[in-house]
C-alpha cells in the first residue's frame, strides 16, 4: 500500500483540486494520505475518511511566509522518509525544501506564480518584473530536481523537458435540470481581477431589469479588502446574495437551474493561458457560461457551444446578455444541454483520477 504526503501552505485545505478530486481517488487507488494544510488558519476541520491523516500547519498569506515555510521545511523533513512520494502544490515549498534533497517530491503546477504577480498587492510593484524573471529560471532548476504536474497543457511551456498534465476537471452529474430564470452564479474565490467590481454591479443591472425577478449567487469567499467591501455592501443593499465559502458539496449543488455562471476574469497574463475550473463546473451542472473573452475561456465555451462571451469589464454587456438567455428559455437549454454533454464527453473526473493516480504510481515505479 503506497503512501503520500500531501503538502499545501497557500491553498484553502477544501481546494477543489486537492481536497475533493486528488485526495479521493488516491484512497480509492489504496493510498494512504497525509494531508497537511492550514485548517486551523482557514477555520476547517480536518476531514475524517478511511486512510486519510491530517496535520496543521499554518498559512502562507501576503508577507507573512516565512513561519509558515519553516513550519512545513520542518514537516517535510520529518515526514518525507515514512512516505513514497511527497506531494506539494505551493511553490513556496520548493523553496522551503531547498537543500533537504527530496528524491520523492513531486511538484503540482496548478498556477503561473511569475504571471500572477501583477496581481499581487502585497508584492512592490517594481520588484515584480525581477521576482518573475528569477521565479522563471528558478522553474527550470526545479524540474531538474523533482518531478513535475501540470495543471494546464500550455503550461509546457514554461519547462525545457515534458511533464505528464493532470488537467482540473470536474465531476459530472449524469443528469441536470434545465437553466432557469430566477438566479445567477459565480462560483469560486472573489477578487477583483477576479470581477469582484463588475459581479455587483451586473446585480445592480439586473435588479432594475427584471424588477428584482433575477439575482445574483455568489458562493466564494473575498481573498481581498475591496472585493470583500464591495460584496458586504452589495449584500447589505439586498442586491445580491453572497453564501462565501461553502464546502464543494454545498457549492456545487447550488449551481444547477441558474440562467448563467458567471466568470468574469479581467485580461491578466496568469488568467490568458489557464483553463478556469468555474466554466467547467458550470458545463457540468448544465448552466450556460457568460465569459470574458480570455483566450482558453473563449476557445471551451465556442467548441461546445455553451454560452456567451463579453467584453472586459464591460458590466452592462453581462448583464445584457443574461436578460436575453431569460428572454429565450430554449436557448439557454440549448447552451446549457452542450455544456453538460462538452463536460461528459472531455471534462470528467471520473476519467481523469484513475489517469493521476496511475502517474503517481508510475513515478513510484521509476524509483
Amino acid at each position: 500500500m503506497p503512501s503520500i504526503l500531501v503538502v499545501t501552505i497557500v491553498h484553502d485545505p477544501e481546494d477543489s483540486r486537492i481536497r475533493h478530486r486528488q485526495i479521493p481517488a488516491l484512497l480509492a487507488d489504496g493510498w494512504q494520505v497525509t494531508y497537511a494544510a492550514p485548517f486551523a488558519a482557514y477555520d476547517r476541520p480536518g476531514p475524517l475518511l478511511p486512510g486519510l491523516r491530517t496535520v496543521d500547519l499554518p498559512r502562507a498569506v501576503g508577507r507573512d511566509r516565512v513561519p509558515a515555510g519553516k513550519a512545513a521545511r520542518a514537516l517535510i523533513a520529518a515526514e518525507a522518509p515514512r512516505h513514497d512520494l511527497v506531494l506539494v502544490h505551493d511553490p513556496e515549498l520548493l523553496a522551503a525544501v531547498t537543500g533537504l534533497g527530496l528524491a520523492n517530491l513531486v511538484w503540482d503546477v496548478h498556477e503561473d506564480p511569475a504571471a500572477a504577480l501583477v496581481a499581487k498587492d502585497w508584492l512592490p510593484r517594481p520588484l515584480r518584473g525581477l521576482i518573475g524573471w528569477g521565479w522563471r529560471r528558478a522553474e527550470r532548476v526545479a524540474e531538474r530536481s523533482h518531478r513535475l504536474l501540470l495543471a494546464e497543457y500550455a503550461y509546457q511551456e514554461r519547462f525545457e523537458r515534458p511533464h505528464p498534465v493532470v488537467p482540473n476537471t470536474v465531476l459530472v452529474p449524469d443528469l441536470v435540470p434545465p437553466p432557469g430564470t430566477a438566479r445567477v452564479v459565480y462560483l469560486g474565490t472573489v477578487t477583483m481581477a477576479r470581477g469582484a467590481r463588475e459581479m455587483v454591479e451586473v446585480a445592480r443591472l439586473l435588479a432594475a431589469a427584471t424588477d428584482a425577478a433575477c439575482r445574483v449567487e455568489v458562493i466564494g469567499a473575498a481573498r481581498d479588502e475591496e472585493s470583500a467591501r464591495l460584496l458586504e455592501a452589495a449584500s447589505g443593499q439586498d442586491l445580491l446574495t453572497w453564501h462565501g465559502f461553502q464546502p464543494a458539496s454545498v457549492a456545487l449543488d447550488l449551481l444547477p437551474g441558474a440562467v448563467a455562471g458567471l466568470s468574469l476574469l479581467h485580461d491578466l497574463p496568469n488568467y490568458r493561458h489557464s483553463r478556469p475550473t468555474k466554466i467547467i463546473e458550470y458545463f457540468a451542472h448544465g448552466v450556460p457560461v457568460i465569459t470574458t473573452p480570455l483566450p482558453v475561456a473563449v476557445e471551451l465555451v465556442e467548441s461546445a457551444g455553451a454560452g456567451l462571451v463579453v467584453p472586459f469589464r464591460d458590466p452592462d454587456a453581462a448583464a445584457a446578455a443574461i436578460v436575453e438567455l431569460r428572454a429565450d428559455p430554449d436557448r439557454a437549454a440549448r447552451l446549457g444541454a452542450a455544456g453538460h454533454a462538452a463536460a461528459k464527453a472531455a471534462y470528467d473526473w471520473g476519467s481523469a483520477g484513475a489517469e493521476f493516480t496511475a502517474t503517481l504510481r508510475g513515478f513510484l515505479r521509476e524509483g
